[in-house]
């Protein structure tokens, strides 16, 4: 049984990779009932986080039934979403005008890298093509070293998926306010370039530089930086506030050198960062989180994917969950009055190709045609 604020929120999503499949698992654990597309003869895995809690429906896009079936899901359905090239939705009959031509309330959401429109628009990409693009990549790593890829949690997850889904809910809205659905553009490069709305307003007011490394929240400063300790782990340290500061100063046993006082001296910042580094260094990571994990330092240790789901806060706030023996994130965010929920599994590609499209409604005909 679904659960969530967007339950009763119908989505037909078109098979991709990235951040359309992390926008289709956000609605669908908000609640929403989310059907995909899946191309005949594709597979499916419980391993696919990211395709958790929908219903798959195989069909031949290149058939006039395949299209017809696509159609008729569209008709019915709250949200679209696809993440193909501009114009190869247009080409399969199955772009905006068609469908919003049948269905004026539907949303109709559209999530490429580099946007429907501009000189790019046709060409490949991926993750750090876009971030490189909007100037978050070059900001990223160490001084003198070449710019350090995130993952691909900036473009794809953050400045895509994330985006997508806020601009879904709120055209859905506006639907429900006007009785009018509309297309959203989604472009990565668009949604990296807002993720650094900040730093574009700190480098117009003089307070971030170009260089690597030599800013507030780059690891330019010895208080917000990562540090290796006794026993080849790492620690994070965030003291940015006065009181934070001292905090640490008291915890590390640097209180009493004067050469700490002038916290935010950005020429001394480097000798700073090789003397904590010193200090840390003398510790192991428990050592220092049994000090200073859960006061007011601004601390945590650095864990890896494994450590996560074991620690205690993590455990404590069910942040992680079990899936067909697949460990993964929880819902998030979370609402008290509309609990999200995992909906299940990744599906089998195909594997509600006859049920999903009746139950929205799909001619029994058409059904039997395209799941024969």
């Amino acid at each position: 049984m679904a659960s969530g604020p967007l339950k009763g929120i119908r989505v037909l999503e078109f098979a991709g990779i990235g951040p359309g499949p992390f926008t289709c698992m956000l609605l669908s654990d908000m609640g929403a009932d989310v059907v995909r597309v899946d191309r005949k003869g594709a597979r499916g895995s419980k391993f696919d986080v990211t395709s958790r809690g929908r219903r798959s429906v195989a069909v031949d896009l290149k058939s006039p039934d395949g299209v017809a079936a696509c159609v008729a899901l569209a008709e019915k359905a709250d949200v679209l979403l696809e993440g193909f090239r501009p114009g190869v939705m247009e080409r399969l009959g199955l772009g905006p005008d068609a469908l919003l031509a049948r269905n004026p309330k539907l949303v109709y959401a559209r999530m490429t890298g580099w946007g429907q429109t501009g000189p790019l628009a046709s060409a490949a990409g991926h993750d750090l093509n876009y971030i490189a693009l909007t100037g978050g990549l070059h900001a990223m790593g160490r001084k003198n070293q070449p710019p350090a890829p995130p993952l691909n949690l900036v473009g794809d997850f953050g400045g895509g998926a994330l985006y997508m889904a806020m601009g879904i809910c709120a055209a859905l809205i506006e639907a429900q306010r006007s009785g009018k659905g509309q297309t959203i553009d989604c472009a990565m490069t668009d949604g990296a370039a807002s993720l650094a709305s900040m730093f574009y307003g700190m480098r117009a007011s003089g307070l971030w530089s170009d260089d690597r490394d030599s800013n507030l929240l780059d690891g330019g400063a010895h208080f917000y930086d990562t540090y290796e300790t006794k026993d080849g782990k790492w620690v994070s340290i965030g003291s940015i506030e006065p009181q934070f500061y001292a905090l640490l100063l008291e915890k590390s046993g640097l209180s009493d050198d004067p050469a700490f006082a002038a916290q935010m001296d950005r020429t001394a910042w480097p000798a700073l960062s090789e003397k904590l580094a010193g200090v840390i260094a003398t510790r192991t990571r428990d050592e220092w989180c049994a000090l200073m994990e859960g006061t007011d330092v601004c601390f945590a240790p650095v864990l890896s994917w494994e450590e996560a789901t074991r620690h205690p806060h993590n455990v404590a706030r069910d942040t992680f969950v079990t899936i067909e023996g697949v460990v993964q994130p929880n819902v998030a965010p979370r609402f008290s009055g509309t609990p999200s929920r995992v909906q299940g599994p990744p599906p089998e590609a195909g594997a509600h190709t006859a049920s999903a499209m009746a139950d929205w409604g799909v001619d029994a005909a058409l059904v039997a045609r395209v799941a024969g």
